[in-house]
């Protein structure tokens, strides 16, 4: 605690503003302040260190690996692993409550394990893909994340194997395909239920939040296949879903930075009904399938399906205490949107007005909270809506003009009146 503060705790006391009891309540709390940030410090530079060093192991070899004999290859390939494993033991062993500890020794032991695959691999020349590989080095590193509680190493593995998801399903795509990354996935599940119940305000579980809200979204495209346009319905299904538990007390209650299901929920669903208010995107075909079985056996519309029954599950769960009153838009377009994407009946109209509708709303909910956040937020919403239908529509550059004239006039007066409201509750 710094010598200001203890003065003025000292002062405090004297003037019997707080009891003694209260002043050691406060030192022990700044106290313990104090070790979380010198613990979060340490945390962070034990990690570069230890990415740097693992680094620096690496290019040192690599830049004298021709000259080496065998013997010495494999004896190096195998020091950085028994390097990292010493570490991991110690801080097990005699640093268990050490979080720097054990967060630098695991990401040096996880680097390690990633080198020494890939030097006993070029030293017999073993034959792989880089797939396999990433697959290994994956299975392999996921102990840590149990053995040493570590965070960052659950980070790298789901970093990790959304690389392997695309590269599998994207990269290499039609000569590989592969749904091994969603097994993966469920590895790290235990750790991130547990940083959830324990450490939900942490900056680890901020990071888990946004990592693999990202990645489910990017790596749900890999299941694509003859029947693409039924993705469409995925991905409104699930940032449906995103949406809804984003709205569920548990991350409701948390700051809004850390609740990157609602974000990614939310900007998704509106994402893809600004795609839908094209008329070109109504205009392509959308079935390659030759029959209507072969669309139903699917893995598309079999993902599709099961992601709108859940996705409905969460809106009757959300809105029957209410009995469905007052429902917000956002929540009904994956069910507003299944028969126009199955169908292939234009619904650019009708997400024309959806999105408009749903930028008001947000105005008028701005204004109501006296919230400039929201308040530009639908009007930023509305401004896009706008500027699409300026690529689409055959409407003067006169009138185009004079709707971003008004758009902007409304940005200009609506924050003003918010703010003069503002001021003169202050006063």
């Amino acid at each position: 605690m710094s010598d200001k503060i203890t003065n003025e705790l000292e002062e405090l006391l004297l003037a019997n503003v707080v009891t003694t009891e209260t002043a050691e309540k406060i030192r022990e709390y700044f106290h313990q302040k104090k070790e979380e940030n010198h613990n979060r410090l340490s945390s962070i530079f034990g990690i570069l260190g230890a990415i740097l060093v693992g680094l620096g192991i690496i290019l040192i070899f690599a830049h004298n690996w021709d000259n080496l004999s065998r013997l010495t290859k494999i004896i190096l390939s195998f020091l950085p692993l028994l390097i990292g494993q010493l570490l991991c033991g110690y801080s097990i062993l005699k640093k268990s409550e050490s979080t720097a500890w054990k967060e630098t020794s695991s990401v040096f032991l996880f680097f390690a394990i990633g080198a020494s695959i890939s030097l006993v691999a070029q030293v017999y020349n073993i034959p792989g893909d880089i797939n396999s590989f990433i697959i290994s080095w994956m299975l392999l590193s996921l102990p840590l994340v149990y053995l040493l509680q570590s965070s960052i190493v659950s980070l790298l593995y789901i970093a990790g194997i959304t690389y392997y998801g695309c590269n599998a399903n994207y990269f290499t795509y039609p000569s590989t395909h592969s749904f091994l990354y969603w097994l993966l996935l469920l590895g790290i599940a235990p750790h991130y239920y547990i940083l959830l119940k324990t450490k939900a305000q942490s900056n680890f579980t901020l990071f888990h939040n946004w990592f693999i809200a990202v990645s489910i979204v990017i790596c749900l495209g890999t299941i694509a296949h003859k029947n693409g346009h039924l993705l469409h319905l995925s991905y409104m299904s699930l940032f449906t879903i995103f949406y809804f538990i984003g709205k569920t007390s548990f991350f409701d209650q948390q700051k809004l930075k850390n609740n990157s299901f609602l974000i990614v929920g939310k900007l998704g669903i509106l994402y893809l009904l600004l795609l839908y208010s094209f008329k070109w995107f109504w205009d392509k075909s959308f079935y390659k399938t030759d029959s209507i079985s072969e669309t139903l056996l699917s893995i598309e519309f079999i993902t599709a399906f099961l992601l709108t029954l859940i996705a409905a599950f969460f809106f009757y769960k959300r809105n029957s205490p209410t009995n469905f009153k007052e429902i917000p838009l956002l929540e009904l377009v994956f069910l507003m949107n299944i028969f126009p994407l199955i169908s292939g009946y234009e619904f650019s109209i009708v997400a024309n007005a959806i999105v408009l509708f749903i930028g008001i709303f947000e105005v008028k909910r701005g204004i109501k909270l006296n919230h400039l956040g929201i308040l530009n937020f639908g009007l930023l919403l509305i401004t896009i809506l706008i500027t699409c239908r300026f690529f689409d529509t055959d409407l003067s550059f006169v009138i185009r003009g004079i709707l971003f004239i008004m758009i902007g006039l409304g940005f200009f007066l609506a924050n003003y009146f918010i703010l003069k409201k503002r001021n003169r509750n202050e006063k």
